[in-house]
């Protein structure tokens, strides 16, 4: 059973400012909950083929996993792919102009579970919708604070 689930938010900052910061990795163990730590496996700025080693905690389990950029539409649109970890995965991260001046972040995970983790699918798809909600209303909070590190008002 494949993985997809899809989060949006709309955050009172414009897109370029969401996306700037969104999409730097550094800053993911700041919204992200489950994220404990981030490295360059390449070196900055971020380019298509660049790669990201993650550690995280998941369903009680700590995970390792590297990311690499695949597509990347600043203020628009970042892919990545897991090259290495436990079952394949993809983010895509996606920005768009509300009609409130803000921006319309979508946030998508998909990937197809193998072995034991194939059993689990229905469990890990909704522990993956609540933590990409709570982690999008983080990034919310923290992005529309005036005094939020990165990003400039």
């Amino acid at each position: 059973m494949p993985v997809d689930v899809v989060t949006e938010v709309v955050i009172d900052r414009p897109c370029e400012q969401v996306a700037a910061y969104a999409a730097d990795p550094t800053h993911a163990p700041d919204w992200y909950v489950n994220i404990d730590s981030v490295e360059w496996s390449t070196a900055p700025p971020m380019r298509v083929g660049s790669r990201v080693a993650f550690v995280a905690r998941f369903l009680g389990r700590r995970l390792e996993y590297t990311y690499e950029i695949v597509t990347l539409e600043p203020g628009q649109r970042l892919v990545m792919r897991t090259a290495e970890g436990p079952f394949p995965m993809e983010t895509t991260y996606t920005w768009q102009p509300h009609e409130s001046g803000g921006t319309t972040m979508t946030l998508r995970n998909r990937g197809e579970p193998t072995g034991f983790a194939k059993l689990g699918a229905p469990a890990m798809t909704a522990a993956m919708r609540r933590a990409n909600r709570k982690d999008l209303a983080r990034l919310k909070t923290m992005l529309e604070r005036p005094t939020t590190p990165g990003v400039q008002s």
